[in-house]
C-alpha cells in the first residue's frame, strides 16, 4: 500500500505554494518516493482532503490577521468535511515586523478549524527565534506554534533549514518515518 499526503495551500503571492513545494520536495526525497500530492485550493476542491490520511495545510496571514482570499472563499466549507480519523500538520506565512499582533494568525486559525472537525494535528514548532507581540497560532503554552511558521518577507534564510527540520519532523510525528 502507498501512502499519499494530501498538501493543500493557498496563496496570492506565491510564497505559500513555493513553501508547499519545498515540502513536498523534502518529504518525497526522504521517503525515496512520491507521496505528497499538491493541491491549490483556489483549483482542486477542499473535498479531496477526505481521500487522505494526512494533510498538510499551507496558509498565509494577510494584514492584520486576515485570511488569505481562496481560504476566505472556502472557509464555510471546511465545516462540511469530516477530518476525524486524519493527521493534519499546518504551515503559515506571515510578517513578524510588519504585523507584530497578528503574526501567524491565520495559522491559528485555520488550526481550531481543523480541531473542531475531528483532526488529530502535528508539527508544533518553538517560537524562539521570532520576533512578534501577539500571534492566534501560539499553542496553550506559549512557547510554540500550533505548526511550522515562516517569515520570508524578513527570514527567508532560515526558511529552507526550517522547511527541511519539520518536515523530517511531521513525517515522523505521522508514524510514516
Amino acid at each position: 500500500m502507498t501512502i499519499k499526503i494530501g498538501l493543500f495551500y493557498g496563496s496570492t503571492t506565491c510564497y505559500t505554494e513555493m513553501a508547499g513545494e519545498k515540502i513536498r520536495d523534502a518529504i518525497n526525497e526522504s521517503y525515496g518516493s512520491e507521496v505528497v500530492s499538491i493541491h491549490d485550493i483556489s483549483l482542486d476542491s477542499i473535498r479531496r482532503m477526505s481521500e487522505y490520511s494526512y494533510l498538510i495545510l499551507g496558509i498565509p496571514t494577510w494584514d492584520f490577521g486576515e485570511l488569505q482570499e481562496d481560504w476566505e472563499e472556502i472557509w464555510d466549507d471546511l465545516d462540511e468535511i469530516d477530518l476525524s480519523g486524519i493527521t493534519v500538520a499546518l504551515y503559515g506565512l506571515g510578517d513578524q515586523i510588519g504585523y507584530p499582533k497578528w503574526f501567524q494568525d491565520a495559522m491559528g486559525f485555520l488550526w481550531a478549524k481543523v480541531i473542531a472537525q475531528g483532526a488529530r494535528t502535528v508539527g508544533i514548532w518553538p517560537n524562539e527565534g521570532f520576533s512578534f507581540e501577539e500571534s492566534k497560532a501560539l499553542t496553550a503554552d506559549e512557547k510554540h506554534f500550533v505548526g511550522l511558521p515562516l517569515d520570508d518577507e524578513n527570514q527567508l534564510e532560515l526558511s529552507d533549514d526550517y522547511i527541511s527540520q519539520w518536515s523530517q519532523q511531521v513525517m515522523h510525528e505521522f508514524g510514516l518515518k
